[in-house]
């Protein structure tokens, strides 16, 4: 598996939110800055398919972070 950063965490609600104290930062570990070629939310941006910002890595929604 690939590790390092995912090309679009610079810009991802996921990394904001982390930030925010939000979510925990495992979500970042485990997707955004390690296996994030299973993150449900980086295969739906490579394909231009739409998703909330409130949708997580697994792809489970979120719906207090709206």
């Amino acid at each position: 598996m690939r590790r390092g950063a995912c090309k679009w965490y610079q810009v991802c609600p996921i990394k904001f939110y982390c930030e925010q104290g939000r979510l925990d930062r495992k979500w970042l570990d485990e997707y955004c800055l390690g296996e994030w070629q299973k993150c449900t939310r980086y295969w739906m941006e490579e394909r231009g398919e739409p998703h909330p910002d409130y949708m997580l890595p697994n792809g489970e929604l979120r719906g207090e972070l709206k």
